[in-house]
């Protein structure tokens, strides 16, 4: 493809960062200068969502000096997990072998993406986590620390997956996998989408591995995160927990049925 590096990530092959953003006009050059500069092989798609604030245009600037930094315009704000889906498919449209999820606020830090890589090439989806040995959270009041632990262990119980950090956003994968689990199909925002693709990509028997990361909270700007998109988080979680259960009992019975057991 014009315009990206033709040899890619040893042992990866061309991986494409995308960054999500809506006014982040104050974080967008920071995060996108140090992504460049940590891992000179891959190439960033900056999903801009119409952001008020200048920050498609300062992208376009950025797209302009390097032609390694493409920019996905958008009509408006959609949410994360829209933005995420619009640079899958930019992505497959492009080739790209991989594709990496980062927010744009500095909260996951550019610099240990190779040790994402790294263990992409071992592995289907990669998951930089928090509550791994090794990870940690930096500038968060109890309040967070607390939800984000509960939330995850609750999601482990829920859905049966043996993924400590399934709300985590900073994420490498491998595009079978993408293309597999119909990530088109995914509804769900913020929490939710990472714990939605999570949760196909173990169903589907695809082998995600979690590396600790070193989580900070922004310095610049506000926090997306709002409380409906935890609460739809918390709703969806109990629903697939309960579908899943559902379906092994049916499975159990329907089984039984089939195998003249029962009248």
């Amino acid at each position: 493809m014009s315009g990206s590096n033709a040899t890619g990530y040893p042992g990866v092959g061309r991986v494409l960062v995308i960054i999500p953003t809506y006014n982040e006009a104050d974080n967008v050059r920071v995060i996108v200068d140090r992504v460049r500069t940590a891992v000179p092989a891959v190439d960033v798609l900056i999903a801009d969502d119409n952001s008020p604030d200048g920050t498609g245009a300062i992208a376009d600037e950025l797209a302009a000096a390097d032609s390694q930094i493409h920019v996905l315009h958008r009509a408006g704000k959609e949410g994360l997990g829209a933005a995420y889906v619009a640079g899958f498919g930019w992505a497959r449209d492009q080739g790209y072998d991989a594709v990496v999820e980062m927010d744009a606020d500095g909260s996951h830090a550019p610099e240990e993406l190779p040790k994402l890589l790294d263990a992409l090439k071992n592995a289907d989806g990669v998951i930089g986590s928090r509550w791994v040995k090794g990870g940690s959270v930096v500038n968060w009041p109890m309040h967070r620390f607390v939800l984000s632990r509960a939330a995850n262990i609750y999601t482990r119980v829920a859905i049966g997956m043996p993924v400590k950090d399934a709300t985590g956003g900073y994420r490498a994968y491998r595009m079978p996998l993408i293309d597999k689990i119909e990530v088109d199909e995914v509804a769900s925002q913020g929490y939710c989408f990472q714990v939605d693709i999570t949760r196909r990509a173990h169903k589907a028997g695809f082998r995600l591995v979690e590396v600790p990361i070193r989580f900070a909270e922004r310095e610049r700007g506000a926090s997306k995160m709002g409380s409906n998109i935890i609460g739809e988080a918390l709703w969806r979680v109990t629903v697939w927990g309960a579908q899943d259960r559902l379906a092994a009992v049916s499975k159990v019975f329907g089984g039984r049925r089939g195998g003249g057991q029962w009248p």
